[in-house]
Formats: structure tokens, C-alpha cells, sequence
């Protein structure tokens, strides 16, 4: 199958009813009788990790002990997989964890994959030397692990005042956890990760349905950094600032009155809006969006300036970005995971994209997969909010932001919605 047939195939899925993952109110009713509505249809490809450490490992067992060394987020699965497969007791692999160039979710497999390769091939020749496996990239790319591929459709109805009457959003996708070691975090058969920013989400809608739909796969999926949140933000997010124009309110003004009064999005949107410059006009083809997230316990808000030249291309030249992860313990750290993050999630909105065309892959290497080159990279600036709150997590939570930020601004600059990512296939 290729990618094409799953968007078409979800596509007419997701105008079905679908498992309930959330249900507050009435949304059909108040859709029904609104005066005004939004629907929209996004799609959302499968990303590969693309570390440029290639995935690797090394095996050595003496007579006591199993060794293994090598880049890896899950530990303790990959200590009891290789134990089994080595005939010995957990206690007796010492895991040698090295400094990595990259995970981002691909180096916490379940099936603990590249360590398991390398400890069978170790046994295969009885443990009489070392094994340092490592694979090609283009074995990285074609072997799965992808960021699920989704579908969302939302519906939004408007009151005459301007209020939202109804939401009604379907989610299909993947799921990551059916069919694995993390089945059992799943909740009435629904992956909480395909709904987490969207059922969750703090905004006040008093009439809000969320129904989900998880095809089956033989496709191998993973987590991706900032896992759902990579398109759950960017729906969320792009909607709200749709919701503000139907209704002649600001962008910020609307989030603000959607959100609770001791809500800490709140903090970040006006830090992040005063440092940008929000109530003052932008330069002369110099456009803005905005976009708000919560993940891993922190909350980050994006403001992105971008511009557009006179055949048309569009450049992402400045983005403004404040937190709030509690209290900081090491600025230089947070700094960095917020311009990487950052920089991670443009490079999906801009044009990352794994295609299956026939059940393989089309893109192997980092010739036809293109994460974020540095001559897209915008200006950065870092603020970050002062809090007593407890540290919380920083390494994803400013991933899922930017895309919407910068699909709000490209809208300022040309009129049309982004609805397909990445932007190059809009």
C-alpha cells in the first residue's frame, strides 16, 4: 500500500463515528444550530527520527557477564530482551550508556531492535568476540519505527456572538501502543497518545466531541518527539486562530478568554507576545502567527514572523518563544532544548515526509528525507517565565508549537489555510 491510499482510506474514516474519547455536552446540537461553522481535513505523514548517529551497538559477553554499549532511552527493556536472548539472569548485563547523537524517540524501541541484532549475532558465534553492529541509514529508514500517520477532521459551529457552540473532531491514526508491551496504557481501546492536546485541551469548550479511530497496520510506528502533540498542536492551534477571524477577535484575546484564570498558557502567551512585539504592526512583508501548547508538564508559546518573496516562496525569519517549565535550573539546557525543539518541529512543517509507495519507502537517505538545513533556520529568541513551579520536561515541549505559529503567519502572508503537511505538499 502506498501513503496515499492510507490519507484517501482515512480520510473517509474519519466522517464515521469513531470510539469516544471525549464527550462534554452536546457539539452535534450546537453545531446544528449554529450560525456559523469550520470544517477542515488534515493530514499528516510519517516522520523518521533521522539522528545522524546512525543506530548502533556493541556486545561483549565474558564469562560472567553480558556488556552492552550503546545510545539508548529504554534501559531497562533492553537489559531484560537481551538477557533472554544471552540465556542469563537481568542482573548479569551491565549496560554501558553512551553519549548519543540523537534518539528522539528512535532509541526506545520495545523490541529494543539494534541491541537485540547485535546480541543474537554475538550468541550466533558463541559469544568468542565483541559485535559491533551498525546499521545504514537507509536500513534506519525502511524498517519503520515511523511517527504514525493521522487524519484529522474538525467541525466547529459559531454562535451569532462569536462563542463556539459545538466542536466535533475525529482523529484516525496508528496506534503505538495497540499490539505491544505498552497495550496496557491504552484506554477503551484508545491510544491516549493520538488524542493527547485535543481531549485534553484546557480551552473552554462547553460542547466538545472527540471520537478516535485506529486502523490496523503491519507498518512498525514509534514514538516521535513530542509524540501526539506533533499534530494534535498544529490542528488545535491553527483552528483557534480560524475561530478568531470568523469572529473579528485577536488571536491572542481569543485564547485568553478560552482559558481558565490560573492557567500557565496564559503566562507564556503574554511574555512571548509582549517580546515579539504583538501590538505593534510587524515591517513591511513581515507577517505573524501564534500558537500555544502544553506537554510533559511545561507550556510554550510560539510567536513566528515570516515573510514572502516576490515569486512567491515563503521564509520563516524569526521566531519569539517563551516557557514556563518551573523553576529553571539550568538556563543554557533549557535554552537549548527550546531553539533545538524548535528547530526539529519547523523541519517537519517545512518538508519532512516518509512515503511508502508499494509497502516501501520511498525517501532512504537524507537526500530525498530533508530535516531543517541551516539556511532555514530563523532567528531565535528565548524567554523563559519565572515560576516556583516544579522542573518539568523541556526536551519536546517546543516541538509542537512552531508549525502552527508558522502556519498561522504563512496564512497572514497568502491567504490560504495549511491543511497537508509538510508545507510543500499544501
Amino acid at each position: 500500500r502506498s501513503s496515499e491510499d492510507m490519507f484517501k482510506e482515512f480520510e473517509q474514516t474519519a466522517h464515521t463515528p469513531g470510539m469516544v474519547a471525549l464527550q462534554r455536552g452536546d457539539a452535534a446540537a450546537g453545531i446544528a444550530g449554529a450560525t456559523k461553522t469550520i470544517e477542515a481535513t488534515y493530514r499528516f505523514p510519517f516522520l523518521v527520527h533521522a539522528a545522524m548517529e546512525p543506530l548502533n551497538a556493541i556486545a561483549h559477553k565474558d564469562a560472567e557477564r553480558l556488556h552492552l554499549y550503546g545510545g539508548l532511552q529504554m534501559p531497562d527493556v533492553v537489559q531484560g530482551t537481551c538477557a533472554a536472548i544471552a540465556g542469563i539472569d537481568p542482573s548479569k548485563v551491565d549496560l554501558h550508556v553512551m553519549k548519543t547523537g540523537g534518539g528522539f524517540g528512535r532509541r526506545a524501541t520495545p523490541d529494543s531492535d539494534v541491541f537485540l541484532e547485535a546480541v543474537e549475532i554475538a550468541k550466533a558465534i558463541g559469544f568468542r568476540a565483541p559485535v559491533h553492529l551498525q546499521w545504514t541509514r537507509e536500513a534506519d529508514m525502511s524498517a519503520g519505527r515511523y511517527r504514525p500517520l493521522h487524519v484529522h477532521h474538525a467541525k466547529v459551529g459559531l454562535t451569532a456572538d462569536g462563542k463556539i457552540a459545538g466542536w466535533d473532531h475525529r482523529v484516525v491514526g496508528f496506534s503505538i501502543f495497540a499490539g505491544g508491551p505498552f497495550a496496557s496504557m491504552m484506554v477503551n481501546g484508545i491510544d491516549p497518545s493520538s488524542t493527547e492536546g485535543i481531549a485534553d485541551s484546557p480551552y473552554a469548550i462547553a460542547d466538545f466531541s472527540v471520537q478516535v479511530h485506529h486502523p490496523v497496520t503491519p507498518v512498525p510506528v514509534l514514538w516521535w518527539r513530542s509524540v501526539g502533540h506533533t499534530h494534535t498542536a498544529f490542528v488545535m492551534e491553527t483552528l483557534i486562530d480560524e475561530i478568531a477571524e470568523a469572529t473579528g477577535q485577536d488571536p491572542i484575546a481569543l485564547r485568553l478568554s478560552l482559558l481558565p484564570d490560573d492557567a500557565r498558557q496564559r503566562g507564556v502567551l503574554q511574555l512571548a507576545a509582549d517580546k515579539a512585539g504583538w501590538s505593534e504592526a510587524p515591517k513591511p512583508g513581515v507577517h505573524r502567527g501564534i500558537a500555544v501548547h502544553s506537554s510533559f508538564g511545561s507550556f510554550v508559546a510560539t510567536v513566528a514572523e515570516v515573510s514572502k518573496s516576490a515569486d512567491g516562496k515563503i521564509k520563516v525569519e524569526r521566531c519569539v518563544v517563551a516557557s514556563d517549565c518551573g523553576v529553571v535550573v539550568n538556563p543554557d539546557v533549557v535554552r537549548a532544548q527550546l531553539e533545538g525543539g524548535s528547530g526539529f518541529g519547523l523541519g517537519a512543517f517545512l518538508g519532512e515526509a516518509l512515503e511508502l509507495e508499494g509497502g516501501a519507502a520511498r525517501q532512504m537517505n537524507y537526500d530525498s528525507y530533508r530535516p531543517l538545513r541551516i539556511d532555514a533556520m530563523p532567528r531565535m529568541e528565548v524567554h523563559m517565565l519565572k515560576s516556583e513551579a516544579s522542573p518539568t520536561g523541556i526536551g519536546e515541549c517546543a516541538v509542537p508549537p512552531i508549525g502552527p505559529a508558522v502556519a498561522n503567519a504563512i496564512y497572514k502572508a497568502t491567504g490560504k489555510r495549511v491543511r497537508n503537511l509538510p508545507f510543500h505538499t499544501a
